[in-house]
């Protein structure tokens, strides 16, 4: 039987799996730690259960598509519901806005709040829908690096209407062009950090991710995020998945320029197929050092990084949902620190994600889990634990103000993710969430491709390669991958 092994179990890695075992391979998963899911993990604090990583859920269609692919119902192993409420926002001048997963409700809200007219803000999230629909057979669903890809109507179609991405200038160019009102622009601006980019540098394309969630929703698992790798984890098993925990791969074998196995834990396991789902620049300096080094993907600028606390907290807040964003007075400063300075901000917007609120399992009554994140820049040797303790303060002092509490006293359990962690846990280079940035207009083609174009047998998957970071993206990767691969 024709075999494939693939490295690293991350979201990317295990739906690469599954379509290829459905492909008719005999497919073997080597993962380094001994938990699958990647960023897309769980751990406990004392009684309460934190997602380590991802915890906005869009596009649940990716996911029920590998269960349909395997000819199960996705609801007898996998449930999720879709979410009301967005995201809540809080201003410093004392605005609060409620994104409504509603689009009418949405814009009604904005108009109330705000006082931008339903039409202006209609107008903006219809172009963003054109770019969507013009882009996405493109740069999500192929590879952007075969010749057919750019063959295709849809494809040539998009490319005429390349002007109209509006990829010439920044998001936040556009966002102050298309609705000026300084909340609604710093709403928006918010969504660059989605892919770890910086909304004064990434191109106005990127409106396109504000459509993704409008139209498509959010929603929560009814187990919690980590039940997305773990349930497709199951699934994978089920296809005759083999995996192999806190094994660690140490080399891509290669043979006359094709990928024949691997070495892990020091034995040598031959393959027809090899997928890596680690991060593109240790998969190069680590697993093909002996390799020529694709140099100018490898350099391009990484994305931003996280800083993350984990707070069991004594009590509960109801004026609170699943997501929430508590914005800097500063925008453009907070972002200049992250990506110029390499430096966190003293005054950071501030996401809290409290799973409590939808997944009651998850604190103990009355109180919640709140999952504190703070954008960073990626690790280049800051002194981390200081800066950890310097920002706590920050966001124990800011929260304290908007939410008219005293946090800090309320904190009963607590860890701390930084950078260097994240990159020590994930193998994410330099601890970027996203890989490479898409700060340049170009980013999307410099990614590296699914595939390698001078090894014959070797595929890449997951956030550090082509379409990018996020669910939804890794798992359109590895849908990629499978089409790539040749069929047994």
């Amino acid at each position: 039987m024709t075999k494939a092994i693939v490295i690293g179990a991350g979201i990317g890695g295990i739906a690469t799996a599954i379509q290829l075992a459905k492909k008719g391979y005999e497919v073997e998963v080597f993962e380094a730690n001994d938990y699958v899911g990647g960023k897309l993990s769980t751990f406990s604090l004392g009684d309460f259960r934190f997602d380590a990583g991802p915890s906005l859920f869009t596009m649940p269609q990716f996911v029920d598509e590998l269960f349909r692919l395997c000819n199960e119902n996705p609801a007898d192993f996998f449930q999720y519901k879709r979410k009301e409420i967005a995201c809540k926002y809080f201003w410093e001048d004392g605005i609060k806005l409620t994104a409504y997963g509603d689009t009418e409700r949405f814009t009604q809200e904005v108009e109330d709040k705000l006082h931008v007219p339903r039409a202006t803000l209609k107008r903006y999230l219809a172009k963003a829908k054109k770019k969507f629909d013009r882009t996405r057979p493109l740069f999500l669903e192929r590879s952007l690096h075969k010749w057919p890809t750019y063959l295709r109507k849809e494809t040539l179609v998009g490319i005429a209407k390349y002007f109209s991405f509006e990829i010439d200038t920044s998001l936040n160019s556009v966002n102050q062009a298309q609705l000026q009102e300084p909340h609604l622009v710093q709403f928006y601006n918010r969504f660059a950090t989605y892919n770890g980019s910086n909304p004064y540098q990434t191109p106005g394309m990127m409106t396109l991710v504000q459509h993704l969630e409008q139209h498509y929703g959010t929603y929560i698992p009814k187990k919690g995020m980590g039940d997305i790798s773990q349930s497709l984890y199951e699934l994978a098993k089920r296809q005759g998945v083999i995996f192999h925990l806190s094994t660690s791969v140490d080399k891509i074998i290669v043979e006359n320029k094709k990928a024949v196995g691997i070495v892990a834990d020091g034995k040598l396991h031959k393959a027809d197929v090899v997928v890596s789902n680690m991060d593109i620049v240790p998969t190069y300096r680590k697993l093909l050092a002996h390799q020529k080094q694709p140099e100018k993907v490898l350099g391009q600028e990484r994305s931003s990084s996280a800083v993350i606390f984990y707070w069991g907290v004594g009590a509960s807040f109801p004026q609170l949902d699943l997501h929430n964003i508590f914005f800097s007075d500063d925008y453009a400063a907070e972002f200049d620190a992250i990506f110029n300075q390499k430096n966190l901000y003293n005054d950071p917007t501030i996401y809290v994600n409290i799973t409590s609120k939808d997944v009651p399992a998850d604190a103990p009554k009355g109180k919640e889990n709140w999952f504190v994140m703070i954008n960073a820049p990626h690790d280049v040797g800051q002194d981390w634990n200081v800066l950890a303790k310097q920002l706590r303060s920050w966001v124990i002092e800011k929260l304290n103000r908007l939410l008219d509490t005293e946090i800090g006293s309320l904190i009963e359990e607590e860890w701390v993710m930084t950078p260097d962690i994240i990159q020590s846990r994930t193998q994410s280079h330099l601890g970027a969430l996203y890989g490479a940035s898409s700060n340049n207009k170009m980013a999307a083609f410099l990614r590296h491709p699914n595939f390698s174009s001078t090894i014959s047998n070797l595929y890449f998957c997951g956030g550090s390669v082509h379409p990018g970071g996020g669910i939804p993206l890794c798992l359109l990767s590895a849908k990629i991958v499978a089409d790539l691969t040749p069929t047994p």
